[in-house]
């Protein structure tokens, strides 16, 4: 016969399988479990849409999980997975995941390289590099009233002052014409090539004509492009990199595909 202290073992162990089983449930909704596993998921998919994860959100989660499975039980009860409207949408969503989890796959075993984003930093760098000018301008509509205003100036007007009173470009007309640090190239060629011929402090001598109308410039400094430190923006580039990548691999699925059908932008 068994003694008392193994049967007293065995009862105990018999006892806490259950409870070991209920521990990957968080709920019994009318007789049914609710797995853990649920809500792990949609935590995970929280964690991929850049939320991030704390109590509040894991508590929320569980109460999702919890609600869904009260829901989907009366949406049974009631016979709509019959329905050929939810058998069609239940494809829809099946195509959804399998193709949500094709990509993150791909992104997953087709990391971007330190030396890929290093390079597109680099690249970017060179582009960027040369001289930028802060410059302030005045614009109007008319060339009599930029020559007016030009004349004011000689006569030891305050740009800045004539700016906020006279430009037509509020926003910078606000700061008193000031546009910031800016390279030539971000401007229309007319602005760009009159503000790079004026040396520090000078002023225009004549109206510039751009499409906007007349601008009379002030050059206030220049100084060498910048540019963040690399690390600074790695983490953007990586993400860049990682959806171009991305991008790519589905034209090239699209690319091989045997079909008859002809893709709008084609």
């Amino acid at each position: 016969m068994m003694s008392q202290t193994l049967l007293a073992f065995a009862a105990a162990i018999a006892l806490a399988l259950p409870i070991a089983a209920g521990a990957q449930n968080i709920a019994i909704v009318n007789g049914k479990p609710v797995p853990k596993a649920r809500v792990d998921a949609l935590i995970k998919q929280a964690q991929r849409s850049g939320q991030q994860l704390d109590p509040e959100i894991e508590q929320q989660a569980k109460d999702q999980v919890v609600l869904r499975e009260i829901f989907a039980q009366e949406a049974e009860r009631r016979g709509i997975q019959a329905s050929a409207d939810y058998r069609a949408q239940l494809e829809l969503a099946r195509q959804s995941i399998l193709i949500r989890e094709l990509f993150e796959d791909y992104r997953v075993k087709n990391p971007v390289t330190d030396a890929e984003a290093k390079a597109e930093y680099d690249k970017f760098k060179a582009q960027a590099a040369g001289t930028e000018y802060r410059a302030r301008h005045i614009l109007v509509e008319k060339e009599d009233e930029a020559k007016s205003l030009l004349k004011q100036l000689i006569a030891g007007a305050k740009f800045d002052e004539l700016a906020k009173k006279h430009s037509t470009d509020k926003g910078s007309g606000a700061n008193g014409g000031d546009l910031d640090f800016a390279k030539p190239d971000a401007y229309v060629p007319e602005f760009g090539q009159a503000m790079a011929a004026l040396k520090k402090g000078e002023t225009t001598a004549t109206p510039v004509k751009s499409q906007f109308g007349w601008h009379i410039i002030k050059l206030e400094d220049t100084r060498e492009a910048q540019f963040p430190p690399y690390e600074e923006v790695k983490p953007q580039i990586q993400q860049r990199l990682a959806q171009q990548k991305v991008q790519q691999y589905q034209e090239d699925l699209r690319k091989k595909a045997k079909t008859d059908y002809k893709f709008g932008a084609q």
